[in-house]
């Protein structure tokens, strides 16, 4: 079973790891009349005619009873955008993280350029809303500010996170602590002066520091508080605070009925509404949720921990003191976890994410639901399998576009109230379940300096952020036979172009990684030493990565004893990648083995950006010439055994652990038919991270969707 990470886990990986998902006075009071007064075509408008034609978005918002400026507000199961071309009810966009290439998220790296850069791209691919998880350095706001006043009749609304900044609830298993509760309570202070451009705050490691002037409340629509709650602090939590009283408050209410942690939400969600309103500001204001703290029952989840805790949105409701209301907003993705695959309810239906969806509809009927993270990651590498090929990872470019632009548009068709993918740029310094123990041979802070093919998590922008070769180099040439072979490399592959007489029908690669250690290759030839191989069968069409059996790196994964994939004959295996560990299906005998991802089967294609027939997952192609037969070979650092080519670490698997081990180069053998070649793989190590930025291939599939509804 896949095992995700606990929120104590992820806080001791490294710089910064609290921010991993991602990482602000009103304008004038424009518009006429109340929120009862509003226009309203819910009851009548159906999801093909949300989709809202051309026509001047400025912000239009409306007045309070009490004289509050109102952006935006719920109208039943509706949030409605108030603008001068009319009332947006299906909110469309992305989540923007925190972080650059080479950077952690608690370094809050991005500038005044990204942001300048970044906007325009965003707004041309149809992006209205943008969804930001914390306090973004002051250089956002004033980007924003000035993108928006250029852009006036055409800007990008803003919804804005606010992140439990102290985590020690993990390990006390109190939220009420004054820990957690007194740092929410000064984060939510801040993030509403932030927005106001009233805010100042001294230098402090993992949030933002500086002077924030930029007002941009005028286009603040809606604010999203909290965490992807833990199911185990949480549990501890609610039993440690049974006696906690149902919260009341001016704004925000959480009843008898709710549990001491939609108290405590109830609590920050008031102080939220109290600052906004003290700034003349009321727009509507949500908690964050995820699959794994829903509401609902999942009977069938394999994982305990998946269906233990509930926080419910339905218990958080707003006074008639704040009519812009609430929503329900959900993390929520189609292939995680496992009941999507396993409950009856779902599976027979003929979409079962968007059965799942409806469900969440169907529990907060009467509440706008949105879906505030969804989408698929456009790595070489899987952690999990979805339904209807929506599984996360191993998709090309062009497919996650594809399924992305699918996923904006089911939620529409679903009639939610919007969708924010995840994410906005390709991050390098995310992990994830099956390849995280490969890495933890080495300190966590290094992970943003190379960018994993294996790890999906660091593969889901719409843009993307390709690492820069160090340049091409000639490491071998002969006569005759292999005549050249020519090498490159970056954050991400090491590139080999072999050129050889004829046309061989077999290429045999091995690479020996580990000192001292490896084998003979699988033909018998190399020279005993090799730890990592490549087959390539020209006729088949086929090339296989094998890793000596005593180095499998699935030993990392906690299979239990004799479910591993048994090794060739040989004693080489097929590199792969654990993608579920075995269950039975809760309620029944149904067993379910290990599913692995054959990650070592290598993709024939053209990978450069500008090819014409593309996949970005390509590893391999042959280039056959008159006399000459050109190989060309891209190979991600992961399936050299690598844990951080940046610093020359690889990793030995040993008692289920990764060991690092420091390596000075690869030694490297090449066959084809006979001929044979040995030659040195070295490199520098690195310190940061160069990169470049372009719209990943098949971006207009997204930008087309979230235009419909952009306006």
């Amino acid at each position: 079973m896949p095992h995700p990470l606990t929120r104590r886990q992820l806080l001791q990986l490294g710089a910064g790891a609290g921010l991993l998902m991602g990482v602000a006075a009103c304008g004038p009071l424009g518009g006429s009349g109340s929120p009862s007064g509003a226009e309203s075509t819910a009851a009548t408008r159906s999801p093909a005619r949300r989709r809202v034609g051309k026509g001047p978005r400025a912000p239009r918002p409306l007045r309070t009873p009490a004289g509050l400026s109102m952006l935006a507000h719920q109208d039943g199961d509706r949030l409605l955008l108030h603008t001068t071309g009319g009332d947006l009810d299906y909110w469309a966009g992305v989540n923007l993280g925190s972080t650059t290439p080479g950077h952690q998220p608690g370094e809050l790296a991005m500038t005044e350029q990204d942001y300048r850069r970044w906007l325009p791209m965003m707004r041309s691919q149809g992006v209205r809303v943008l969804r930001i998880y914390t306090i973004l350095p002051p250089a956002f706001y004033a980007e924003l500010k000035r993108y928006n006043e250029a852009n006036a009749d055409d800007p990008i609304y803003l919804v804005h996170g606010i992140y439990l900044p102290d985590e020690s609830y993990l390990d006390s298993g109190d939220l009420f602590a004054a820990g957690p509760t007194n740092a929410m309570i000064a984060e939510v202070r801040d993030a509403s002066a932030a927005v106001h451009g009233r805010l100042r705050r001294d230098r402090t490691p993992g949030r933002a520091s500086g002077q924030w002037t930029a007002d941009v409340s005028p286009w603040t629509a809606a604010w999203l508080l909290g965490v992807e709650w833990d199911p185990v602090a949480g549990l501890a939590s609610d039993a440690a605070n049974a006696r906690q009283p149902a919260y009341a408050g001016r704004y925000f209410t959480a009843g008898p009925d709710s549990t001491p942690t939609e108290r405590w939400i109830a609590a920050r969600m008031d102080e939220l509404a109290t600052a906004e309103a003290a700034a003349g500001c009321c727009v509507p204001i949500a908690l964050v949720n995820w699959p794994t703290a829903d509401p609902l029952k999942h009977p069938q989840e394999p994982l305990p921990r998946e269906d233990q805790l509930s926080v419910d949105a339905n218990h958080v409701r707003p006074t008639a003191q704040w009519p812009a209301g609430t929503f329900a907003s959900y993390h929520a993705y189609p292939y995680y976890p496992d009941f999507q695959r396993l409950q009856p309810s779902y599976t027979s239906a003929a979409d079962a994410y968007l059965a799942y969806l409806l469900d969440l509809k169907r529990h907060h009927a009467g509440m706008p639901l949105m879906i505030t993270e969804l989408g698929v990651p456009g790595s070489l590498g899987s952690a999990h399998l979805g339904t209807r090929g929506r599984d996360q990872g191993h998709h090309d470019e062009v497919d996650q576009m594809r399924i992305n632009a699918d996923l904006v548009r089911l939620v529409a068709d679903a009639d939610l109230a919007g969708a924010l993918l995840f994410g906005w740029a390709d991050e390098w310094f995310k992990f994830t379940w099956n390849t995280l123990p490969r890495h933890q041979a080495v300190v966590a802070d290094r992970r943003a300096l190379w960018h994993d093919a294996l790890t999906n998590e660091q593969w889901f922008g719409l843009l993307a952020t390709d690492p820069v070769p160090a340049g091409r180099r000639v490491v071998h040439e002969a006569g005759q036979g292999i005549r050249s072979v020519a090498l490159d490399h970056d954050a991400a592959y090491v590139y080999l172009t072999i050129e050889c007489d004829g046309r061989p029908a077999t290429y045999e690669l091995g690479f020996d990684v580990i000192p001292g250690t490896g084998g003979t290759l699988p033909s018998g030839g190399g020279d005993g030493h090799d730890d990592v191989a490549v087959l390539i069968d020209v006729a088949a069409g086929t090339a296989d990565c094998l890793v000596r059996a005593e180095l499998d790196p699935v030993a990392l994964d906690g299979l239990p004893a004799g479910t591993e994939p048994k090794p060739r004959p040989d004693g080489w295996q097929l590199h792969r990648l654990t993608l579920n560990r075995p269950y039975t299906v809760p309620g029944t005998t149904t067993y379910r083995p290990p599913e692995m991802q054959d990650v070592g089967r290598l993709i024939r294609g053209h990978w450069e950006p500008d090819a014409r027939e593309r996949d970005s997952r390509a590893t391999w192609r042959i280039e056959p010439g008159d006399t000459i037969t050109t190989v060309r070979l891209r190979l991600p650092w992961g399936l050299l055994m690598f844990a951080d080519p940046s610093s020359h670490s690889a990793y030995v698997p040993t008692n289920g652990v990764a060991r690092a081990v420091t390596v000075t180069g690869v030694a490297a053998t090449v066959l084809a038919d006979g001929a044979a070649a040995r030659f040195p793989i070295r490199w520098d190590e690195w310190n940061a991270a160069r990169h470049t930025e372009r719209l990943k291939r098949g971006v207009e599939q997204v930008a087309g969707e979230l235009s419909q509804y952009a306006g």
